[in-house]
């Protein structure tokens, strides 16, 4: 079985695997799901699967990385980002747009992997 650094857009049941198999894998549980209000995607970040927590550094990164994805999204006169939180454990984003949505997953990925 191949470990897929994020799911996306999957039926419950289908997190619900993917959210064991990082426990199980000592990874991040990091999942994406259109929010049909905007027609963008919720992004979130769960380290609750892991034993480590996003250091001051690495929340920062993350940070900038939102930053660029907002001046993207809202950008386009259409769309507007909503809101994010960034904590140790949990990472939420509203609004990541369906162009950026697999690259900005797989850095958030990349990112909390870092130093771990």
């Amino acid at each position: 079985m191949t470990f897929h650094k994020y799911i996306r857009d999957s039926k419950m049941f289908e997190y619900d695997r993917h959210y064991r198999l990082c426990q199980q894998l000592n990874k991040p549980f990091i999942k994406a799901k259109i929010n049909p209000i905007h027609e963008n995607y919720f992004v979130q970040l769960d380290l609750m699967t892991c034993d480590y927590d996003l250091s001051s550094q690495e929340q920062l990164e993350i940070k900038k990385l939102i930053q660029n994805e907002i001046k993207f999204v809202n950008s386009n006169l259409k769309y507007v980002f909503k809101d994010y939180d960034i904590d140790m454990e949990l990472a939420w984003f509203d609004g990541v747009s369906s162009i950026n949505v697999d690259n900005f997953c797989k850095k958030l990925y990349d990112l909390s992997q870092q130093h771990h």
